[in-house]
């Protein structure tokens, strides 16, 4: 069970709608990739895939412009939610996880690096919920 922090106002740096809207679109773009996957037999016929029909459609790179378009605070804290969730970091350690992400961000592209974290949606949701947060509550 996360561990309940002490005081009820705990300052991730930034937004829960903002880590739960990346945490929407990591999953999602999780999902095509694991249906591109299993349907890139079917797709030999050129058909376009729904995500291509989007006005705007979801990619990787998308999803790295959005965190880019972040400030640095923000972006430094998505690292360091992202550590917490793997396990690198506990929430008592929350503020040298934030210093070390706000160091290796420093002339870096934090979304490249967040994209590019194996099932990153799910990190920064468990990340969130070591301080007792959710982003599945979160109104979007």
């Amino acid at each position: 069970m996360a561990k309940q922090p002490d005081d009820d106002d705990v300052d991730l740096g930034v937004s829960l709608v903002t880590v739960a809207t990346i945490v929407d679109r990591a999953r999602a773009l999780q999902g095509i990739e694991e249906l591109d996957l299993e349907e890139s037999d079917e797709d030999a016929t050129g058909d376009a895939s729904p995500a291509e029909d989007e006005a705007d459609p979801l990619t990787e790179e998308t999803l790295a412009s959005f965190i880019d378009e972040l400030n640095e605070d923000e972006q430094a804290a998505l690292i360091a939610l992202a550590w917490v969730g793997r396990g690198d970091y506990g929430p008592d350690e929350w503020e040298e996880a934030l210093r070390l992400a706000a160091e290796r961000n420093i002339g870096r592209d934090a979304g490249t690096y967040l994209v590019n974290m194996e099932m990153v949606g799910d990190l920064l949701a468990e990340g969130v919920a070591a301080f007792g947060l959710s982003v599945e509550e979160v109104e979007r």
